[in-house]
């Protein structure tokens, strides 16, 4: 239980290299690995962005539990194999495992990150119909999110309002997050107005629908947004991004220039945005201040934490080419960045993976896995 403890704080940072010291030590004393402790691996490898470990861990366990297969589901979930997720469940079906609750939020989620929408509607229907799974508001939820992502707002919309329990926060929160994403700001105001009656502090609210009246140019909405954050004295949470070069945790925050080799971070990101741009690259300036010029909106893009992440590892130790940047973000990744890391990919010959609040992203030759689906 000590390792299992150790294991998912491992889990929680997404540094892998800590979590392979665990494994190894657990080896090298011959701790016995039981379902808990395998189970806890397999999670970790997941969550630290190597899901083939994963993989062959859950392969190699010779019994496997019920946890042991929701794990895994779990882990092709956040890394968008909605597909293999749910040729898993087939599998665990026909060696008569029974799904339980967890099971179908892994799923649901798994087809949410992958646009399959009908596979996920088809899950929602039958674990009531066929194993007698009360839905809870984590899997209304997940519908929400995987109606919303796949751009079909009106119908989560009319899911929410038929829903037979009332939609708590993260049903509400769902809708809003698609409506920003999407550029329905008539519906995001819905969402968020619902969504500030049962909790008026929280930040991600207020940032999502702010983004939202941005993203159409609706200034002065964006203003009495601002001021109702102030009004509720609520605070931005700051993005945040972390990257591991030879064992040691490097953290970035917005325009942080604390670190040590922060003037060689800036000259590396200046130089790399030179060669984007000629790659036909173009910062996506559209949701940052209007009170800002086009030049220093650029500037502040540059100043993003996952962008000092990544420059800092590329002016690292030249053996660190050999292997993946892995880059983990306290806050959903955005699209000016996502761009950023596909160019990046292709230009320095690198594989990129980034864990953001909600799944992985593997970069690699100019694409990504999410295939532009996140």
């Amino acid at each position: 239980m000590t390792m299992v403890s150790l294991i998912d704080a491992c889990s929680q940072t997404g540094v892998l290299s800590q979590g392979e010291q665990i494994h190894t030590f657990i080896q090298e004393n011959k701790i016995q690995s039981d379902i808990f402790l395998t189970t806890a691996l397999i999670d970790m490898y997941a969550k630290c962005g190597d899901l083939n470990c994963s993989r062959r861990m859950f392969l190699e366990m010779q019994e496997k539990h019920l946890t042991s297969w929701n794990a895994m589901i779990n882990a092709l979930a956040i890394h968008g194999k909605g597909n293999e997720a749910l040729n898993l469940f087939s599998s665990m079906e026909k060696n008569g495992i029974m799904p339980n609750d967890i099971t179908y939020i892994g799923l649901l989620n798994a087809c949410s990150h992958a646009g399959l929408v009908e596979e996920g509607l088809k899950l929602f229907e039958s674990m009531q119909r066929q194993y007698d799974i009360v839905p809870r508001l984590e899997h209304y939820g997940c519908v929400v999110d995987l109606l919303g992502r796949a751009g079909q707002l009106e119908e989560a919309y009319k899911f929410i309002k038929t829903m037979p329990i009332k939609p708590d926060s993260v049903v509400w929160a769902a809708l809003l997050a698609a409506c920003r994403y999407q550029h329905n700001v008539e519906l995001a105001e819905e969402a968020a107005g619902q969504l500030l009656q049962l909790d008026s502090r929280h930040d991600g609210n207020y940032v999502l629908l702010s983004n939202a009246y941005a993203s159409q140019g609706k200034w002065e909405d964006v203003e009495k947004v601002r001021a109702q954050m102030r009004e509720h004295n609520v605070k931005k949470v700051p993005g945040c991004s972390t990257v591991e070069i030879d064992g040691v945790l490097h953290e970035f925050t917005a325009g942080d220039k604390l670190h040590p080799r922060s003037d060689e971070i800036y000259a590396a990101i200046d130089a790399l945005m030179e060669k984007l741009k000629l790659k036909g690259y173009k910062p996506d300036t559209g949701a940052l201040l209007r009170n800002l010029d086009e030049e220093e909106k650029e500037e502040a893009l540059y100043g993003h934490s996952e962008k000092l992440a990544l420059c800092f590892a590329l002016i690292s130790s030249k053996k660190w080419k050999l292997f993946p940047i892995r880059i983990v973000k306290n806050l959903r990744i955005c699209s000016d960045y996502h761009r950023v890391m596909e160019l990046v990919s292709e230009l320095e010959e690198r594989e990129i993976i980034v864990r953001d609040r909600n799944r992985f992203h593997h970069f690699h030759g100019g694409s990504c896995s999410c295939m532009g689906y996140w």
